[in-house]
C-alpha cells in the first residue's frame, strides 16, 4: 500500500474512534439573561472532555430532564409558576422539537421519571405538593393528567420533590411532610400504601432517592438534614438501617444537600452538597446495604444541584448552578473516591442527562 495511502487510512480510523467515543449530554438550567433552555454538549468517554455546546431548544426553566426508554424523545418540567412538563423528539443533530407541552397540575415542578414501559410519566410540583401522572403516547406526546395525588394537610404544607416507578409501585420523597410514600397500582391506577415508609425524625426533608435494581435497598438524601437514610426493603416492609451525615466532621456552614445516585456496579454512593459545595462519596457494603463516607471532594464550583455518572462508570459530572460551571471527574474504580479532571462553563446548569 502507498504510503500516503497509509496515512489516509490512519487518519480515518483515528476519525472514527474519536467519534465514536463521544456521546450527548443534555442540561436542563433555569433561564435567564444567559441560560435559554436546554443545552446539549458532546462528552468524551476517552478523555472525559465536554465541547460543542449547542442550544438545543429555547425553552422557560427546564429544571429536570429525562429519556423515554428507546431515547427517541425527551422530557422536561418546566419549574414556572403557572408550572408545565414538556415533551420533544430528539432530532439527528441533537436538537429537540417540543411536541407536547401541559400544566404541571401545580407550581415549581421539579422533577419527572418515567416507567419502564414508557407510557406513563410522574411529575413532582415543589412548591404546591403535588404528584401529577401523565400518560405517554406511542408518538412520545403527553395526554392529559390521569391521577394527581395531594399530600397537603390542615397541619403540613406539602413539597413533593421526586418521585420514581419501581416495577408496579411508585414511590415520592415529599420534603414538606418528611416522608417517602409508597403508591401501588391496582386496578389500573395507583392507590396510597401507607402513610410513609419510614418514620422520620425531626426535620430532614427528604429530596431525592435511589434504589438497588433488585430494590432490595433505598438511599434517600435529606437536604434539611444534609443526611443519607438507607433503607431495607423485605416484600412491602421497609426499615431504616442507617443514618449518615453528608458533610466533613469539621464543617460548620449552612448546607442544603441535593442529589443522590449509585454507580454502575453498586459499590459506592454518592451525594452533592449546597453550601460546603462537595460531594460525599461513601462505600456500600453490598449485602447489608450500609455506607461508610470516603470522601467529601470540593466541586470547584458554587451550589452543585444534580450531577451523572457517563455511561462507562468512569466519569462524573456536576452541575454547579451559581458558579456556571459543569466539571469533570475521574472516579477511582477500585476505591470509589473522586479526582478532578476539569470544567466546561455553561450559564445555571441544574440537571444533567446522558
Amino acid at each position: 500500500m502507498h504510503y500516503k495511502h497509509l496515512i489516509l487510512l490512519a487518519l480515518v480510523v483515528f476519525s472514527t474512534k474519536n467519534y465514536a467515543q463521544n456521546i450527548p449530554l443534555y442540561v436542563g438550567t433555569y433561564t435567564n439573561e444567559d441560560a435559554k433552555g436546554v443545552y446539549q454538549l458532546q462528552f468524551n468517554t476517552e478523555t472525559g472532555t465536554l465541547s460543542k455546546q449547542q442550544l438545543a431548544i429555547k425553552i422557560d426553566n427546564p429544571s429536570f430532564l429525562q429519556y423515554s426508554p428507546d431515547r427517541k424523545y425527551l422530557y422536561s418540567t418546566n419549574a414556572t409558576k403557572d408550572g408545565f412538563v414538556s415533551s420533544y423528539t430528539v432530532n439527528e443533530d441533537g436538537t429537540l422539537t417540543l411536541l407536547t407541552r401541559m400544566r404541571s397540575h401545580g407550581v415549581l415542578p421539579c422533577h419527572i421519571s418515567l416507567n419502564e414501559a414508557g407510557d406513563k410519566a410522574a411529575v413532582s410540583n415543589y412548591r404546591s405538593g403535588t404528584v401529577a401522572i401523565f400518560p405517554i403516547n406511542k408518538d412520545g406526546s403527553l395526554s392529559e393528567a390521569s391521577q394527581i395525588f395531594d399530600h397537603n394537610s390542615e397541619k403540613t404544607k406539602s413539597h413533593a420533590h421526586s418521585a420514581h416507578f419501581f416495577n408496579d409501585d411508585l414511590f415520592v420523597a415529599d420534603l414538606g411532610t418528611n416522608a417517602v410514600f409508597q403508591y401501588e397500582l391496582k386496578k389500573g391506577e395507583y392507590k396510597l400504601d401507607t402513610d410513609a415508609i419510614v418514620k422520620t425524625k425531626g426535620n430532614p426533608g427528604p429530596r431525592h432517592f435511589t434504589m438497588t435494581k433488585d430494590g432490595e435497598f433505598m438511599y434517600v438524601i435529606n437536604e434539611m438534614g444534609s443526611s443519607i437514610t438507607s433503607i431495607k426493603r423485605s416484600g412491602n416492609k421497609f426499615k431504616e438501617i442507617d443514618y449518615d451525615s453528608t458533610l466533613a466532621e469539621d464543617y460548620k456552614g449552612e448546607n442544603a444537600s441535593a442529589d443522590i445516585h449509585l454507580s454502575n456496579d453498586e459499590k459506592f454512593l454518592y451525594a452533592t452538597n449546597r453550601g460546603e459545595n462537595t460531594i460525599a462519596v461513601f462505600e456500600r457494603n453490598i449485602k447489608k446495604g450500609t455506607i461508610e463516607k470516603v470522601q467529601n471532594v470540593s466541586v470547584h464550583g458554587d451550589w452543585p444541584r444534580n450531577f451523572a455518572m457517563d455511561p462507562t462508570g468512569n466519569f462524573l459530572i456536576v452541575a454547579n448552578r451559581r458558579s456556571n460551571n459543569l466539571v469533570v471527574f475521574k472516579i477511582d474504580q477500585a476505591s470509589g473516591e473522586l479526582t478532578y479532571l476539569q470544567e466546561h462553563k455553561t450559564p445555571t446548569p441544574v440537571c444533567l442527562l446522558f
